[in-house]
């Protein structure tokens, strides 16, 4: 049974996402070993939300609330926050509603900005770590693939969010109305990873020239070197922040404070005399009391998703559409492969009467002993054909259980061979 547990930018406190965005990595590894009726885990922890699908395999001596119970433990564990809050704050999505939402959030549907296009890597990254780390299960492999197909025939198909706009690409548009001329400003990047190319992407639209870029990491100046950037060292770096007009920073940490500030501004001569800084950060990039620096405005997530737009009702109309029908036959493929044993146990009975039959015919082969075995192997092969797709039929309307049963009842017993 897939199982997934949900906070988002709509019901979660902002603070609440940023504890689960820091535990993403540790716990995807972690939930599985918290039950053992946990198969496996997906987790997706971005700046707007953290998820963690689940496939759930209960036994007999243990339910599938008790493996929710222990995952959402873990989570309360790992995040520090309270399990009744917690509790109160995710949602339990279970079943095939679980295909729906997740095909929903990966075309960009669920997101502060309606059709963004980071979204689907970050999904797909997600993905790819938990089944590079041995954590997936055939079910959420299933799941994630048919994910990807959905989001690329949206962004195919549907218009939703063709104007190319992104939450980075909204930040700078809302940044546009404090920066006159983003090719005269001296713009500082902070962060080497794929929202930082994404970020680097938007400002050269936007036309920003000559960006600097660093990273604690070190690998700042490969960075710049693969797309053309300033690199910035850690020792010119505070002075870099003082003379910086824009610091736009996407990293996993806090990078930016009031002393980191302050110091950088004593460093230089002459200081920009306004700084706005766009965090994009989760958790935070930037600490709060850098807001209260004179001559500095802060641009975080918490104040963008507030402005995100609405999209064409049409082209989300559209999209919608496209997500319910990849959820209904994702449904429909998941009940016929429910009916999968009762399958392989009509053909393997099936097959015990076709060898019984021709063990009869005579053992010396002839012409029309050969077209008798010809015969009876075509005949087997049209009855199991009709069977099974009259199963994979019920199956997918919801009736797998009842043609599993008939089955079960017509071939609970074994051909005597010598019959």
């Amino acid at each position: 049974m897939l199982v997934c547990l949900s906070a988002n930018h709509r019901a979660t406190p902002f603070a609440s996402l940023e504890r689960l965005a820091e535990v993403g990595g540790e716990v995807r590894r972690d939930i599985p070993l918290a039950h053992e009726s946990i198969g496996g885990a997906v987790v997706l922890a971005t700046c707007n939300r953290f998820e963690a699908y689940l496939d759930i395999d209960p036994d007999e001596g243990h339910s599938a609330e008790s493996a929710v119970t222990a995952a959402l433990s873990e989570l309360a564990d790992a995040s520090g926050i309270d399990y009744r809050e917690l509790r109160e704050t995710l949602d339990v999505t279970v079943g095939n509603r679980v295909a729906h939402h997740l095909f929903a959030v990966a075309s960009g549907l669920d997101s502060v900005v309606v059709g963004e296009d980071e979204i689907a890597g970050q999904v797909t990254r997600a993905y790819e770590d938990a089944r590079g780390e041995g954590m997936t299960t055939r079910a959420l492999e299933h799941l994630f693939e048919r994910a990807k197909e959905t989001s690329r025939t949206v962004k195919n198909s549907a218009r939703v969010g063709e104007s190319g706009r992104s939450l980075v690409r909204l930040a700078l548009e809302l940044a546009s109305s404090r920066i006159a001329d983003w090719s005269s400003a001296r713009v500082l990047l902070i962060g080497t990873g794929q929202y930082a190319a994404a970020a680097l992407a938007a400002l050269r639209v936007r036309g920003a020239r000559g960006i600097r870029v660093h990273s604690a990491s070190g690998r700042g100046p490969a960075f710049a070197q693969r797309h053309g950037l300033i690199p910035v060292d850690p020792e010119s770096f505070p002075a870099e922040i003082a003379s910086a007009d824009v610091i736009v920073t996407c990293t996993t940490r806090v990078v930016l404070g009031g002393d980191e500030l302050d110091a950088g501004r004593a460093a230089v001569t002459a200081a920009a005399e306004r700084l706005l800084v766009i965090d994009l950060g989760m958790p935070r990039n930037v600490s709060g009391d850098v807001q209260a620096r004179h001559g500095v405005e802060v641009l975080d997530l918490e104040t963008i998703r507030l402005h995100a737009p609405l999209d064409e009702f049409a082209s989300l109309a559209d999209a919608k559409a496209i997500v319910a029908d990849a959820a209904l036959r994702h449904a429909g493929a998941g009940r016929v492969h429910d009916v999968a044993p009762a399958v392989r146990a009509a053909r393997g009975w099936v097959q015990q009467l076709l060898d019984a039959e021709i063990a009869r015919l005579p053992e010396n082969p002839s012409e029309s002993s050969l077209k008798t075995e010809r015969a009876l192997r075509h005949f087997a092969g049209v009855i199991m054909h009709h069977v099974v797709a009259r199963g994979h039929t019920l199956a997918s309307s919801g009736e797998g259980e009842r043609w599993s049963a008939a089955v079960e009842t017509v071939f609970s017993e074994a051909p005597n061979p010598g019959t």
